[in-house]
Parts: structure tokens; sequence; C-alpha cells
């Protein structure tokens, strides 16, 4: 395993725009994995098999790794591209992906959880949904010009968040005193826009210059 050198990560251009694009067809793919393998019932020997094959692709991946100081050099963090956000990133497994928009102190996002996300039985684990929200809570407080970090989050799960429906996760700012931020959300069904199944409330801390690079060296 070795370290990735920045000097090495493409500049921009052509060959940054087809990194990106593999970035997320390998995204795409391995969300549909992990879907299938949480949902299969498989022989054991294809899981077996699967393993093995697996494991190969992982030693590949591998080869040339990032530092976790070092930004991936598919992002730009001046223009808000993070291709591996574990909630809206393309590129990330993990991700649902949530795809959201931003504008004038609201952010708001579609998604649907497959059973990867799986909490009760047909349900969404109610983790996931203070993910998705905080997600969309903190794209609300950079719409409005003031982005920072989580301090403080409060969730009220009103009702189970159904797997394998399109969900509307939305946000709004709703004050700003100093460096404190506070926005309000709902996660609903995309069906039923107006019936929360989550709502939320969070506040966020302005960064100054100094905390920010001591927080992020790179």
């Amino acid at each position: 395993m070795s370290p990735v050198d920045p000097g090495e990560s493409p500049a921009g251009g052509p060959e940054l725009d087809r990194r990106r694009a593999a970035v997320a067809e390998l995204g795409h793919e391995l969300r549909a994995l992990v879907e299938a393998a949480v949902s299969t019932e498989v022989e054991t020997e294809h899981l077996e098999r699967g393993a093995a094959q697996v494991r190969a692709l992982t030693e590949v991946l591998r080869g040339r790794v990032r530092d976790r100081h070092m930004p991936a050099g598919v992002d730009d963090l001046r223009a808000g591209v993070r291709m591996y956000n574990p909630v809206s990133g393309v590129g990330s497994p993990l991700a649902p992906p949530l795809h959201m928009e931003m504008a004038d102190g609201s952010a708001s996002g579609e998604c649907t959880l497959g059973l990867a996300y799986e909490g009760p039985p047909s349900y969404g684990h109610g983790g996931v949904s203070a993910l998705l929200i905080d997600q969309v809570l903190g794209g609300a407080a950079a719409a409005s010009g003031n982005p920072g970090m989580t301090v403080e989050l409060t969730v009220r799960y009103r009702r189970p968040v159904p797997l394998r429906e399109s969900l509307l996760v939305r946000g709004t700012t709703v004050d700003v005193s100093g460096r404190w931020v506070r926005a309000a959300g709902s996660i609903a069904a995309a069906e039923e826009p107006e019936r929360a199944l989550v709502e939320a409330e969070a506040t966020f801390a302005k960064l100054n210059p100094e905390q920010a690079r001591r927080l992020f060296p790179a």
C-alpha cells in the first residue's frame, strides 16, 4: 500500500473529468453491490466466491491511497465538490446518495434508502435519518453564507422512515447570532411532503481562520 503524492493527482481538464466519472461509476456499482449483499439469499458457495472476488478488487484499490489529512484528488473544497461525502457523495458506497440543492439559506434533497440502511424491519435506521438531516441542515447554513460545524443536533422521530421509497429532506436557516447558526428541517416521503416523518433542529459554529487552519491543515 503506497500513499498518493498530491502532485500526481490530475490538475483539471479532461483527465480530471474522466477520473470523476470513473469514481462516480465505481461508487454506483459498489452501492449496488452493498444492496445485493444485504438482500441476497443465494447459496453459500456463491457468497464464498463473491468474497474472494471482492478481496481481489480491494487489493487493487489499496495500491495507492491517501492520508486522512489529504483531500481526495477528485474533490474541490472551495467549489463544494466532495465526491466521497457519506451522505451526498456519488463516489461513496455509504451514501444513498442524497441529491441536494442549496439556495437563499435553504437546502433540500431527495434520496431512496435501500435495505443496507435498515433498522426496524422494512424501515430506516434512526441514525441514518440523523445523518441525512444533519447534512441538509448544514447545507442550509452554508446556503445562508454561514457555513459551520455541527455543535448540537436535536431529532424528533414522529413516524418510521420507509425503505425503498423516495424521501424529501429539507432544511432552512432560522437564525444567525454571531458565530452561531441555527437551522431547522424535516424528512418526509416525497409523495407526502407536508407529513413530517422526522423533524430536527441544529446549531452550527462558524470557524475563524485559525480554527480552520488547525482542524484542516491540508
